[in-house]
Formats: structure tokens, sequence, C-alpha cells
């Protein structure tokens, strides 16, 4: 195309140029034509406007030039006439020489418009080829990216309305009827975190220290991973919802400790009952309704470690059971919220559950054939200015067997009752979410298995114990957060996890704050003092103690 136009655009110069050249005894009167030309030229960008401008002038001296010619000739003609006797009348025949001129000009003119249609044509038929092939390029390349659009717009909108990582999703049948057409394992999500620990003991007067559920502190590790975990949940259908947890740090008590070990920490399922989803039964190993610190995820707790009088109800927080769970969708949603508020809620554990676990301690078997019951009522309330109380009451019962040891000098002790000693408790939950300032309390009574004093025999025994937590969340212009907490605990009873169920007593308190710089990090220093039994080695003596803890939290 663009070498057909330039070998077009030089023959119309060189005729143009042939044309304007013409000698002065050959006079054109074809001006406009050729200024006509000329801006055809220029159009097509043969020309450039100075040369346009140029051979216009050009043109036009030349086209004066020969105007005077023919002025003077017609001028002569009369008198040469009159002088040969013939007369001089207006409709008399023109000379040959203009006649000749203007049968020239008309052939000029004819072939400039000939080759001017042609320009056209040729340009017309290959840019409208050119452009309808461009045309339907781009409407393919905008389709495409349409598609591709709206295809990203859906996954974002569908991602949205999964669920978070403490309870499944709230969303109608319909919704879930249209966001489950695709293949189900892409509406799994992959979530998770890690906390990198150092803690230091400054002080341990009397026997060694050991704190049950804090392996750092008992083991005096300076510097290790506390917690490594993912978890990978979704609705796999309209009515089954799933939640895997692995835990790469987890520790299991031994004869001589506790000992890390890779295992389950949850895997179950969720079935709706209805379509609505208000009512679920939630099958397989799972955390146990029981107490707020114990649902509420060790990423969003504030203390590095659980208060033991709790803790020591359901110790790990995991067990095999099979619950139902009732929540109305509005408070579903507010349970949801309170954790995507920043406010460390619970997540959703429905407003009523009720159910059946082995009762043995996470990833044990039932030994005993009789499972332990359990059941829980909560209520998060939301007051006209926005704050938030949540009140709790929570129970269970059942028959405990404990794992028993030989004891130097004394011998293994015997348990009153091989089939299980009586083992159940009692607890309320009152909290009111930090919004600046929070308080936290919770406390449980009951009875389970206990070493007597002489460490002969196994009973069960009553207990009580609970803690106080207050919290102050400041979130700075940036989104940052600093919050500072104090938490002091106390519990008297035994610790039935443990070998031979020995009594423990702790009387401690702590405090410490929080720093989030950006939501992927979350650094935490806190600082221990108190008295509590070392339940891990005979004769189960005593210690008072200072300790530092300091820990980054890393989550994705």
């Amino acid at each position: 195309m663009r070498i057909k136009r330039s070998r077009l655009s030089h023959t119309l110069a060189a005729l143009a140029a042939a044309i304007i050249a013409l000698p002065p005894q050959m006079p054109v009167m074809a001006g406009p034509a050729m200024e006509k030309l000329f801006l055809l030229m220029k159009a097509k960008g043969t020309l450039t406007q100075e040369e346009y401008d140029m051979l216009v002038a050009a043109s036009r001296e030349e086209d004066k030039e020969r105007d005077k010619a023919v002025a003077a000739a017609v001028a002569a003609t009369p008198a040469s006439a009159a002088a040969a006797g013939a007369p001089a009348t207006p409709g008399a025949s023109q000379p040959a020489s203009t006649s000749a001129l203007e049968k020239r000009l008309a052939a000029a003119e004819s072939k400039v418009g000939s080759l001017e249609s042609a320009l056209k044509n040729s340009n017309s038929q290959n840019d409208a080829t050119s452009l309808a092939k461009r045309l339907s390029q781009t409407e393919n390349k905008v389709g495409n990216l349409e598609s591709a659009l709206t295809h990203t717009t859906g996954q974002i909108e569908e991602i949205a309305k999964i669920t978070d990582n403490t309870s499944p999703s709230t969303m109608s049948s319909a919704e879930l009827d249209s966001m489950l057409a695709e293949k189900w394992y892409e509406r799994l999500k992959l979530k998770g975190y890690l906390q990198t620990r150092a803690e230091s003991v400054m002080r341990a007067e009397g026997a060694p220290l050991f704190v049950a559920n804090d392996p750092f502190a008992s083991s005096q590790a300076s510097l290790g991973l506390r917690r490594a975990r993912f978890t990978l949940s979704g609705d796999i259908t309209p009515r089954i919802y799933v939640f895997i947890q692995p835990e790469f740090f987890s520790n299991i008590g031994t004869t001589s400790g506790t000992q890390a070990v890779l295992q389950a920490r949850n895997f179950y399922t969720d079935i709706s009952l209805d379509p609505a989803r208000e009512f679920r039964v939630r099958l397989g190993l799972q955390k146990l309704p029981y107490g707020f610190q114990t649902l509420q995820s060790s990423q969003n707790r504030l203390a590095l470690e659980r208060p033991e009088a709790i803790d020591s109800a359901v110790e790990n927080q995991h067990d095999m059971g099979a619950f139902l769970m009732w929540a109305p969708y509005k408070i579903r949603e507010r349970f949801k919220d309170l954790v995507k508020m920043g406010l460390r809620g619970t997540g959703d554990y429905g407003l009523v559950a009720f159910g059946a676990y082995s009762g043995q301690g996470i990833n044990r078997p039932d030994v005993n054939g009789m499972p332990h019951w359990m059941g829980r009522v909560t209520y998060p309330f939301e007051f006209d200015n926005g704050q938030f109380f949540e009140l709790s009451v929570q129970g269970y019962a059942g028959q405990f067997v404990p794992a028993t040891a030989a004891i130097a000098g004394v011998g293994t002790p015997t348990v009153s009752n091989t089939r299980g000693l009586a083992d159940r408790r009692v607890a309320v939950s009152a909290i009111l979410y930090p919004q600046p300032f929070g308080l936290e309390t919770e406390w449980n009574w009951g009875q389970g298995p206990q070493l007597s004093s002489d460490m002969r025999t196994i009973t069960s025994a009553s207990l009580s114990g609970g803690y106080v937590q207050a919290v102050y969340r400041h979130v700075f212009a940036s989104q940052k957060e600093l919050i500072p907490f104090i938490r002091w605990q106390t519990y008297n009873g035994g610790r039935k996890f443990a070998t031979n169920a020995p009594a423990d007593k702790v009387n401690e308190i702590g405090f410490g704050f929080r720093y989030i710089p950006y939501p992927e990090l979350e650094l935490t220093t806190m600082f221990m003092h108190g008295n509590r039994t070392n339940t891990n080695v005979a004769p189960y003596s005593n210690t008072s103690y200072d300790y530092l803890g300091i820990q980054a939290q890393v989550n994705f």
C-alpha cells in the first residue's frame, strides 16, 4: 500500500511540475485545477505545507504571465483582421493556439480527475479492509477482556462470601447453588499463622518452673516456634462445610513431660440441617465449646497462653465429638463481625451448642466407652452506642480415666474407679469487648480427678478458679494498633490430663502489650509473676517465679 501510494504521488508531482514548466508560448488556463491537484497531494502527504505554498504561488505567477500573453494576443487579433478586411466579431473563432491549449487543459484535468479517483478508490478499499480487520481484532480483544474481568469479579465476590476460619458460610441456599456451580475445590480457602517466641526465666525458687501449656517456660527454651498452623476451609456443597487444620509444633503430654509432634488440630465437617443454615451438626476433631478463651483462636488471644483454670478442663481445647449448633443468621453474622472488626471474638460456635465428645483429650482414644456431654449457651449483645457484650454459661459431665505412673518411694497410685472418675464443671464467661476499654472474666467450679495428699490414690475432688483481664485498645490514624493488657488468674484443683492427676495451685499476675504495625505482623511482650505447682515431676512441689516472653506472629 505504501509503495503504491508513493509511486502515484511521485507521478502526480511530476505531472504538476511538467505542467507548471510548460513554455510561455503554450499558456495554460489551469490554475484552479493545479491548485486542486496540489491540495490533494498535500492531503495525501506528498507535499509539505511549505512545498504546497511554493507551488501554488508559482502556479499563480505563471497564470498571471499567461493571462498577460493571452490578453496581448487577443488585443492584436482585431487589428490584424481589420487590415485584412475581415470583420472582428465577438463570435469569431479563437486562434488555433488557444484551441489546442484548451484541449490539452481538458485532457490534463481529465487525467488529474482519473488519478484522484483511482487514489481515493485505492485508499478507500485498502483502508476499509484494514480498518475492518483491525476493528474485528479489537472487538475480540475487548470481548476477551470483558470475559476475564467478569470472571475475576465473580471470583472476588465469591471469595468475599467464603467464611472465615472459625465458622461456615451464612450465604443463602440460592447464593451457594450459584457459587458452587463450578468445581467445589475452587471454593476452599487457605490461610494460617506462625508464632516465633523467646522466653527468659528471670527467677524460679523452689521446684523447677513448669507451666502446663507453655513449653517454652517449662524447658527454658530461648527461641523457637510456638505454633505453626494453616487451615483449609470452605463450603464444598450447599450443606457441607469442611475445616482442616494441622499443627506442626504441638506438644503432647508424656511421662517425662511434653514432646513436640505433628498432629491434626482440627478436622471436622458442618452439616446444615436447613436451607438457612441456622441448624447444623459438627462432626469430627474440633474445639470444645467450653469457655471464651478455649474457643478464641491463639491467633487472636492477647496473653501468650490460656489461663489454666479454664484450660485444665479441656487441655489442648480439642477432642473428637459431635455437636448440634444453632444460631439465627443475624447472630452468626455478629459472631463473624466480632472477629473482622479486630475485637478478637471467638467466631461462630452457635448461640446454643450441645453434644458429646470422647473426653480423653486431643488425638487420644476413648478408654471407657462413656462419652462426656457438654452444652453451652451464649449471647453477644449489641448496645445502642455500638458496644458489644457477650455472656455465656457452659458445662460438661463425664467419667475421666487418668494416666498413672510409678512415683519414687511411693509406687503407682491406684484409681478409685477404673471405669473413670467423676469429671464435671460449670463455667460463666462475661466479655466486654475493648471499644476502647474492655474487661474479660471467666470462672468455673466442679469436680475432677486429683491425686491424694499422700500420693497413693486418685479420686474425684472439688476444684475452682478463673481469671480477670483488663484491656485497652488504641488504633492510630495509620491503623496501627497498641493493646496493653493485664491479667490475674488463680486455680485450685487437680490437673486431670497430667500423669497421676496431681493437685495444681496457680496464683499469677501478668501484664503486657501487643503492637500491630500492619495486619500481617503482631508483636507481643508479656511479663509473668506468680506461684504455681510443678505438676510434671513428683513430689509436685511449688515454684515462685518471674519470667518474660516475647513473641512475633505472622498472619497469612
